[in-house]
């Protein structure tokens, strides 16, 4: 930071007034002519701007890649101060080098996808095309939320409509484009998506309130500005709640840029206007005015100013007049500059054209198929006789083709021909009605199943995507007369003219390796797992999706199969309603698997006593001390089975800095066992908060992540780095009991999981999720949820009256745990119910799933069985009172086999095994929420335990 200040204040020196103004400025290189689509390059306008007034950016548009390659280098080599290079590359660079270099998928088909991993390597992918052709910043991730299916200019840019997704997906798109160094820019501030007005044309009206601004559409911005994005792009709007100023668009607002941006968010990355040339400014402030306005709000960087040299003497007018001030341009000017010295721009080398254009495609293919694989939906699903569409040997022509759109053979349409020896029937936007019934009545006589795909329409929502009415009339009388299957290639929004199509498939996007993915999909080479990202029309709402991957635990077919009584079965949902109903947990989900199939799964209740979010069967909690069992224990038993822990070592003998203390000599055999003299837990968090108010201190906290806060323990709350290693000072400081002596302890588990770290030379989380998780096929099972999942799927916990001072969601209930960064080996973990099921069935299964073989038999019943004199525990696993028949409170219930295993935590969660029965359960709840541990009615109800026991009962006699 000190280099780049110093070089930035050197440079600064070495400018004249002009110069200083003009580094504020981005022009263009290139343009398009929409209708004839030629390309004109400014390239001796450029040169001629950054020779006169040394100007501080390019944004490149179209052209080809080798020859904009050759004009930066030249423009580089003549710049007195190096040229910021910039790109509108939401896609990738093939968005704009549209003639030689493809295009990534857009990214409302990224918000299909389930798996937000994805993401962060579409935007290192996107990185790579950047750097390679010198490029240091991209005007992306677009994190408008596209609530208004008539957008005509965001649309399928953005992520979709649900503002967690977007938060979570922005983030991860900036977070690879920034790992691989070029800066990503959020855009548009202060959200674009409820816009019917294109402002490249006119100036857009948002009639919204504040609160309303706030909820929705600032949330994914405050989310990628927490998150570290390196700029943000303003938007043109007009928006009276912001600024009631009549045509002053934010852009060019004060209120929004400075007040509501700067102050109140507190985001002080580098600001951008989008492009000064559209007429959602220009129209109101010509002739360079909306350059001073845009200064005056805020702003760092004047993209496309119509005239440079009257920007910067109205510029200069506007400091004349006291409008601005020299130091307003010295403060933006020196902002501009640490970032050509943050982005490498001080040692800058000219970019090598040789297989440039190559490089750049290098990846877009297979970046292109995995998102196809990932996001392409079914949306309507109505029997299998499409899941998959079989092919036979000698197959007659009994399947239909009919394109829409087309007028000759797409690569789909040779798969039908060539696949199952289709008929093909082509049906462009051109053609009218006359002939569509004579067609339908051909196809519904002649052939057993149809398969339709609609192409080549508009991206944009004008004039119905340029479908026409006599195609939309067309396929709907296919649909319904014939045994049809429809395919949209394209944006998802056209599905609105066939919302009652039996079976239909979101593609939302129309290329060679999309319409070879989704003819894979319909022979079930692979199966379907997208969901909408948007809302289409009342019967295809967003998250629509039928997901076609095989159950690794399947439903049973009847619940008979597996020896339960469903009438007594169902006396969990009365268990469960009563729970919910006398407020001892908002909502809860139960699953039962017996015989390694899902014989019960059900959700109760809502996230909050607000009744507000609906909990469903894959609604993810917090299972909190569950983690013991479901990642530490695990990490620790597979490395006991490779002969990397000895538990009948000691601390010390893995733990250097332990040695010396009273913890050196603790059997990792005790310490599995909670019998190692370790302390309960540690309030750690005690020690760095106001011991009246409850509020942490600033000396241990901050509100913004920075490098020396970086361990994020809530919403707005960064922990000082180096506060870990006095945590696991304060343990070893911490009094031993008695060895051999039973007392469950957090700390326990928090060194074992340090025994992992050491060993593996991994994180916990990282450990677990590639050696259990990801092997398993798990989706939602993890440390930091927030991370990889939208923040609607996970449930809340506590609202937190001291300490964190706010509802608890997404970061882990635990305090130590949120100290420690999410990741401890005593609590951390979040799971849907089907996850955990699966964790726990493979145990069951004594150490293999699906075919992969995870432990060995005796490793599962070594560490599964009772393994104490003193406890009932097992190693790391909890297991039942050995006098159970006899207690008047039997644990975790009276029917339960000395064979079973498990653990409970304190969140309300509960997940035990039984081999006797081959019976798996899981109690997943909230019991927290919203007042904390005060509330104990779960655990005086015995919710967890009368569920359990229910669970026994409807086992069939004559198998107990």
């Amino acid at each position: 930071m000190k280099n780049a200040q110093a070089w930035a204040d050197s440079v600064y020196n070495t400018l004249s007034d002009s110069e200083r103004i003009a580094q504020l400025m981005v022009v263009r290189l290139s343009t398009i002519e929409s209708k004839s689509r030629t390309i004109t390059f400014y390239d001796s306008l450029v040169t001629e701007l950054v020779k006169k007034y040394n100007v501080g950016g390019i944004c490149l548009f179209q052209g080809n890649p080798v020859k904009q390659a050759n004009i930066i280098n030249s423009l580089q080599k003549i710049a007195k101060t190096p040229i910021l290079i910039c790109i509108d590359a939401e896609w990738g660079v093939g968005m704009r080098m549209t003639d030689s270099v493809l295009p990534l998928p857009h990214q409302m088909m990224l918000g299909a996808m389930q798996n937000a991993d994805i993401v962060y390597q579409y935007g290192k992918i996107v990185a790579e095309q950047c750097k390679r052709i010198g490029i240091q910043v991209n005007y992306a991730p677009v994190v408008d939320i596209n609530n208004n299916p008539n957008n005509p200019v965001i649309n399928d840019r953005s992520f979709g409509e649900d503002k967690y997704k977007v938060a979570l997906f922005g983030t991860k798109y900036m977070q690879g484009m920034q790992d691989m160094g070029v800066m990503a820019c959020a855009k548009h501030f202060p959200g674009h998506g409820d816009v019917s007005v294109d402002s490249h044309f006119d100036l857009p009206v948002i009639n919204k309130s504040m609160l309303q601004l706030d909820s929705l559409e600032l949330y994914p911005f405050r989310t990628v500005f927490d998150a570290g994005i390196g700029s943000v792009m303003i938007a043109h709007l007009f928006i009276p709640a912001i600024d009631t100023t009549t045509n002053r668009a934010t852009s060019l607002s004060k209120n929004n840029v400075t007040d509501l941006m700067r102050n109140r968010l507190c985001y002080q990355g580098l600001c951008f206007t989008d492009a000064l040339e559209m007429q959602g400014v220009k129209k109101y402030y010509p002739n360079g005015a909306a350059a001073v306005q845009a200064l005056v709000a805020g702003n760092d960087m004047l993209c496309l100013p119509e005239d440079v040299p009257m920007a910067i003497a109205k510029i200069k007018e506007a400091i004349q007049n006291n409008i601005l001030s020299w130091a307003d341009i010295e403060l933006h000017c020196k902002k501009v500059l640490m970032v050509k010295y943050q982005y490498g721009l001080t040692t800058l080398k000219p970019i090598n054209t040789k297989n440039l254009t190559a490089d750049l495609n290098s990846k877009v293919d297979g970046m292109t198929k995995l998102v196809a694989e990932n996001a392409i939906t079914l949306v309507k699903k109505t029997g299998d006789h499409f899941f998959p569409l079989q092919i036979l040997k000698r197959m007659p022509v009994t399947v239909a083709y009919v394109g829409i759109g087309i007028d000759s053979a797409t690569v789909f349409a040779k798969r039908m021909k060539t696949d199952y020896n289709a008929d093909a029937f082509y049906f462009d936007y051109n053609q009218d009605s006359t002939k569509t019934d004579s067609l339908i009545n051909l196809v519904k006589e002649a052939y057993l199943k149809v398969v339709i795909s609609i192409h080549n329409y508009n991206r944009t929502p004008a004039n119905n995507f340029g479908i026409s009415n006599a195609a939309v009339d067309f396929v709907t009388k296919l649909q319904q007369q014939t045994d049809a299957i429809t395919f949209v290639f394209g944006n998802p929004y056209a599905i609105k003219n066939w919302c009652d199509a039996p079976n239909l498939v979101a593609c939302y996007e129309d290329d060679s390796i999309i319409e070879n993915t989704a003819a894979d999909m319909l022979q079930g080479k692979m199966y379907y797992t997208g969901k909408l990202p948007v809302t289409v029309c009342n019967n295809f709402k967003f998250g629509t999706g039928v997901v076609t991957t095989p159950l690794s635990l399947p439903m049973v077919a009847s619940i008979d199969e597996v020896g339960l009584d469903i009438t007594k079965l169902n006396r969990i949902d009365s268990i469960a309603s009563e729970a919910i109903a006398t407020g001892a947990t908002p909502g809860c989900v139960v699953l039962v698997a017996k015989d390694g199939k899902i014989a019960y799964q059900k959700a109760f209740g809502y996230f909050n006593y607000d009744n507000a979010e609906p909990v469903t069967p894959s609604s993810v909690y917090d299972v909190a001390s569950v983690t013991k069992i479901c990642a530490t224990t695990l990490a620790v038993m597979k490395l006991y089975e490779e002969g990397k822990i000895n538990i009948n070592k000691t601390l010390g003998d893995y733990l250097p800095w332990v040695k010396g203390t009273n913890k050196e000599k603790l059997l990792i055999k005790n310490i599995l066992l909670h019998q190692a003299g370790l302390a309960p837990y540690i309030d750690f968090y005690k020690e760095t908060i106001d011991s009246v108010t409850g509020i942490p201190d600033s000396n241990y906290y901050t509100h913004r992540q920075n490098n020396d806060f970086n361990i994020r323990v809530a919403d707005n709350l960064f922990l000082r780095n180096d506060w870990r290693d006095t945590m696991y000072k304060r343990i070893l400081q911490s009094p031993l009991t008695e060895t051999e002596k039973y007392v469950y302890s957090d700390n326990d588990f928090i060194f074992l999981a340090k025994v992992v770290e050491a060993i593996t030379k991994k994180p916990l989380d990282e450990y677990v999720e590639a050696t259990f998780y990801k092997p398993l096929g798990l989706t939602t099972i993890g440390f930091n949820p927030r991370e990889h999942l939208p923040l609607d799927q996970i449930v809340p916990t506590e609202n937190e009256k001291q300490f964190r001072m706010q509802l608890i969601r997404g970061d882990v209930h635990d305090p130590g745990a949120a100290m420690f960064g999410g990741v401890s080996g005593h609590a951390g973990v979040f799971s849907d119910a089907y996850d955990m099921a699966v964790v726990m069935q493979m145990l069951l299964n004594g150490g293999t799933f699906n075919g992969i073989k995870f432990f060995d038999k005796k490793t599962v019943a070594l560490f599964t069985s009772y393994q104490s004199a003193v406890s009932r525990r097992g190693y790391g696993f909890d297991k039942p009172e050995k006098d159970n028949v006899s207690r008047t409170e039997p644990y975790p219930c009276k029917s339960a086999s000395p064979q079973a295993f498990g653990h409970s935590g304190f969140t309300g969660t509960t997940v035990w095994v039984d081999p006797k029965y081959n019976l798996v359960y899981v109690f997943l709840s909230n019991r927290v929420t919203p007042q904390g541990a005060e509330n104990k009615k779960l655990v005086k109800m015995n919710t967890r335990t009368q569920i359990q026991e229910a669970i026994y009962q409807a086992i069939d006699q004559g198998t107990r």
